[in-house]
């Protein structure tokens, strides 16, 4: 199971730190992500991190949110900067299958091996 937390509402240009908490075999992936839904848009991956700490970004949110990972706490985390009124969505914590063996953006939804429920985030 994943679940999130850490979202709200915030004015634009603030910030905001989400969490996702693992339980069972859910962070044993070697391939974690955020994925974002904003209003009448698709579900979209906007950040990985990889077992070895190795991250990658949608070019959207690239040089201002930060994807982390504490494995002794089975927590995984999104730092969001800069925030613009296109950043509100629902933020999904996702366990995410390898693609050709690799962890990276953009990450296709039949990756998606376990998924949270989502915190939502508005930016005004």
């Amino acid at each position: 199971q994943l679940v999130e937390s850490g979202g709200g509402s915030v004015q634009v240009g603030g910030s905001l730190r989400l969490s996702c908490v693992a339980s069972g075999s859910t962070f044993g992936s070697t391939c974690m992500g955020w994925l974002r839904q904003s209003p009448g848009k698709e579900r979209e991956g906007i950040a990985t991190i990889d077992s070895d700490g190795s991250v990658d970004y949608h070019d959207s949110v690239k040089g201002r949110f930060t994807i982390s990972q504490d494995k002794a706490k089975n927590t995984l985390s999104l730092e969001l900067a800069s925030l613009e009124p296109d950043d509100t969505g629902m933020y999904y914590c996702a366990a995410v299958a390898l693609y050709g063996g690799y962890c990276f953006v953009p990450v296709r939804m039949t990756q998606v091996r376990y998924l949270g429920q989502g915190t939502q985030v508005t930016v005004s």
